[in-house]
């Protein structure tokens, strides 16, 4: 259960959440965030409250370490000079270079960003790689665009991120909107500007050029890895099951693979206008023809395969929520389960929820879960195969080296394994009733407090 503010016992907690609130009045999907783990941390907060507070740690985590923004111009393919915004929202760099995704979509703004660089900071630490958090992006929209827009905008874009980057400073990655088309632009346009090969500046870069075997397919695989383990630790078979997916990218298409390679049944998956549903299983070769080859919409589905079902969304709950499911895979963007989507899920059956997205359900929807005993799989926990995945992309490369497949794929899973080890211990030790929510924040918070305070008032 997530606490409000206001029934918090912790006075410092109380202070900083108020305070910062009310700085950033604006950027809703950051107080969002941060007030989902702020609350969700306050056992160990209470027992080590003096300590904290004589070092403002609280007041320095909550505060990005340097947020850019800048604009970028660009021209389409009328002649047209066309201006986005970009950002770059480094952090937390206690632990490592700060590490985390580019997302090019028309919703970006500075609350979106620095609700991901902050999430980032715990979903990087529970990795167990030296990795800091950021984020960064454009409200650029890639859909519509031709090759060559695309590239004179990544070339604009990178014209300005690359004085900020570099592979032991910042390491960006893909996210909603950029793909590896996206980064290939990216890192040739860096290249050049450098006059040097630094592989490991970007990471989710083709085969061809540094790029890592399985980093693809990590963060959709990595949720499964995840979920198989929660599952199993509450006794519970993941074999059998049906799933409904929410989003087609690269999360999603991945996340499903996995899942029907564990013996799942997914019978629905859906884009931003609508969901198919297949009661005889998703064709995931299918999936992957229409969306990354063709680059389609996925009511096309129903064109293959006549007797699927398209559902459009016409009401504020998308329609793929409507669905009866044993486990619910949210993997498309931020707040897509709120609170009347949630309570129809435990309608329906609900066993748990995985968020394979950052943030897919609100607080809110977080709190009904884990009141009406859902498994919930938290965003910065199960979706970290991504990134874990890209700290071994630069592994790799540091050592000029490629890995097999199975090799990054078992590194992975071991990796998921020890992360859910981590979110059931602290669970554990402070009482809180398979709140893995819970237990995520607590185990990720104390190794960067710990990490903030060895290293000084910076």
């Amino acid at each position: 259960m997530i606490t409000s503010e206001r029934g918090l016992k912790s006075e410092y907690l109380k202070k900083v959440i108020e305070e910062t609130s009310a700085k950033n009045c604006y950027e809703k999907e950051f107080i969002q965030a941060l007030k989902e783990v702020l609350s969700s941390i306050e056992p160990v907060i209470i027992q080590n409250e003096e300590k904290y507070k004589s070092v403002a740690l609280l007041e320095r985590l909550v505060e990005p370490e340097r947020t850019i923004s800048f604009r970028v111009p660009w021209m389409d393919d009328n002649g047209n000079i066309q201006v986005n915004r970009g950002y770059r929202v480094q952090f937390n760099g206690s632990i490592g270079p700060y590490k985390g995704g580019l997302r090019f979509h028309p919703s970006v703004n500075q609350s979106i960003m620095k609700f991901l660089g902050f999430e980032q900071i715990f979903k990087n630490a529970l990795t167990g790689r030296p990795i800091g958090g950021g984020k960064g992006g454009s409200d650029f929209d890639p859909k519509g665009k031709s090759d060559m827009e695309i590239m004179r905008f990544c070339q604009s874009f990178m014209n300005e991120l690359q004085r900020h980057i570099g592979h032991d400073i910042d390491v960006p990655a893909g996210d909603i909107g950029v793909g590896g088309r996206e980064i290939g632009y990216l890192f040739g346009q860096y290249r050049k500007i450098k006059n040097c090969y630094e592989a490991g500046v970007l990471t989710g870069k083709g085969l061809e050029y540094g790029g890592s075997l399985a980093r693809k397919e990590a963060t959709g695989y990595g949720l499964m890895y995840f979920m198989r383990e929660m599952l199993k630790a509450n006794n519970i078979n993941l074999q059998g099951k049906t799933a409904i997916i929410s989003g087609s990218g690269n999360v999603a298409i991945y996340a499903c693979e996995k899942a029907q390679q564990l013996g799942v049944k997914v019978i629905a998956m859906s884009d931003s206008s609508g969901c198919i549903l297949d009661e005889n299983g998703i064709d995931i070769s299918l999936i992957k023809e229409i969306k990354e080859v063709r680059r389609g919409r996925i009511y096309e589905y129903k064109n293959s395969v006549p007797s699927s079902i398209y559902l459009e969304n016409n009401s504020d709950i998308p329609s793929i929520f409507t669905l009866k499911a044993d486990i619910i895979l949210p993997c498309a963007t931020q707040n897509d389960i709120d609170i009347e989507a949630a309570k129809l899920l435990v309608q329906n059956g609900a066993l748990a929820v995985g968020e394979g997205a950052n943030m897919p359900c609100t607080n809110e929807a977080v709190s009904y879960f884990l009141e009406h005993n859902v498994l919930l799989a938290p965003g910065k926990a199960a979706n970290a195969g991504g990134v874990a995945t890209s700290a071994l992309e630069m592994s790799q490369n540091s050592m000029r080296d490629a890995w097999t497949f199975d090799e990054v794929d078992k590194k992975l899973e071991n990796i998921m394994v020890n992360i859910f080890r981590q979110c059931k211990e602290a669970d554990e030790e402070y009482g809180l009733g398979n709140n893995y929510v819970a237990g995520a924040n607590i185990s990720a918070f104390k190794k960067i407090a710990n990490a903030m305070i060895a290293q000084g008032i910076i």
